[in-house]
């Protein structure tokens, strides 16, 4: 059976076709067999490359939450990107904090070591405790090295330590173009990444909602157990000065130049730009912006269907307590677009003829091919929306003596 629907309206039975019958009865016993999506092109840049110059030698821009990238220059290049390096530090002290391993009052010592560190600090004083938010706030504010320090020695016992973990997370969420020496990003031999790995990081830290409580901090300060107290000043100066930006990291060295992972939220659509190595200060952010600009003046996010959404039609079950069962959509359907083209979506749904009891909902038993036009965006499996057991002993003499033809 084959459905289509197209966004305006509903879901409406089309002619069952030959092959769409044959390939019911070769799956009947098993169920629906969807056909692979690997040929689908989900990593290509939705533009070839950006329609305008900047000075910035290796840039990405990526709709956040589908992580589609829009367009790229030399995005696996692999570069120094100084305190850019501190996304991954933050990301595991969240991700701590979401395991419940830490809390944000815990009491953090702050070694000798840590307090010497150099570069952008929060001036922590050696041998006393900090508690952790306020180490937690200077390092994502102000860009604070010996906080960042402090909270890697605290995690783990040692920031050696703590940058395996840095390491073994990257490789984990598939940063192939990365590798980290230290958790402050200061110039250390053989530590680099990527601009598509700072946005791969970025994305990860953007799905923790404590980081935008202090990201969006323009200007605060830090008070020390002697009393003395640090002025904190937010090195992402799109916080203050470009529409919906709330995050993420700054970074500057000699070797780095000036590095920015930004990102800014507008409706449903939130954009990431990270740029690698500009010549100037001022520039990485307004590049930052123009490709933010670019991003949400001619694209958006659409949420076409939620995991569970039912798709208006059923599937006959075999020998089941029920004759039919409701089919659903199988995951979430988002699609980053250029705007206005959501106008020529629409969902082909094919469904088994039958499947056989026991079902569990879940169960796949068909396929939802999202296109655009004639060309195929995604395809993901329709699922039924219940469960249909066996019958029960009475029900099935009457199913045997309803179907017995005499």
């Amino acid at each position: 059976m084959k459905w289509t629907r197209g966004f305006a309206g509903r879901f409406e039975p089309r002619a069952v076709t030959a092959v769409v019958a044959l390939f019911a009865l070769m799956v009947g016993i098993t169920g629906f067999a969807p056909a692979s999506a690997e040929t689908i092109d989900t990593s290509a840049p939705l533009e070839a490359k950006a329609p305008f110059d900047l000075q910035t030698p290796s840039y990405l821009l990526m709709e956040a939450k589908t992580g589609k990238v829009i367009f790229e220059k030399n995005a696996d290049e692999r570069r120094p990107v100084a305190s850019v390096t501190k996304l991954m530090t933050i990301l595991l002290v969240l991700e701590e904090l979401d395991r419940g391993v830490v809390k944000l009052t815990d009491s953090v010592f702050c070694s000798a070591n840590a307090a010497g560190m150099g570069g952008s600090q929060a001036l922590l004083d050696a041998n006393v405790q900090y508690p952790l938010e306020e180490l937690l706030k200077s390092t994502i504010v102000a860009s604070a090295n010996d906080s960042a320090v402090a909270l890697a020695e605290y995690l783990n016992g040692s920031e050696d330590a703590f940058v395996k973990r840095m390491n073994d997370r990257a490789a984990q969420l598939g940063m192939t173009n990365t590798h980290y020496v230290n958790v402050t990003g200061l110039p250390a031999a053989n530590q680099y990444t990527s601009a598509r790995d700072v946005a791969t990081v970025s994305r990860a830290v953007g799905q923790h909602p404590t980081f935008f409580k202090y990201s969006t901090i323009w200007m605060d300060s830090l008070k020390h157990p002697s009393g003395r107290v640090t002025d904190l000043t937010n090195t992402n100066r799109l916080i203050r000065f470009y529409e919906g930006a709330d995050g993420f990291k700054t970074g500057s060295t000699n070797e780095a130049k000036y590095c920015l992972s930004a990102t800014a939220a507008r409706g449903s659509t939130r954009m990431i730009a990270v740029i690698l190595g500009t010549p100037a200060s001022q520039t990485r952010f307004d590049e930052a912006r123009k490709l933010l600009e670019y991003g949400f003046a001619n694209y958006q996010l659409n949420s076409l269907a939620k995991k569970g959404d039912l798709i208006g039609a059923d599937v006959a079950v075999r020998l089941g307590a029920q004759s039919s069962v409701a089919a659903a959509v199988g995951s979430d359907v988002e699609l980053l677009l250029g705007k206005g083209k959501e106008r020529d979506l629409k969902l082909d749904v094919t469904l088994a003829d039958t499947v056989p009891a026991p079902v569990r909902k879940g169960d796949v038993i068909g396929e939802v091919r999202v296109m655009l036009a004639d060309e195929l965006l995604m395809a993901l499996p329709a699922v039924a929306a219940s469960d249909v057991p066996y019958p029960g002993y009475l029900e099935a003499i009457m199913q045997i003596l309803n179907n017995w033809k005499i």
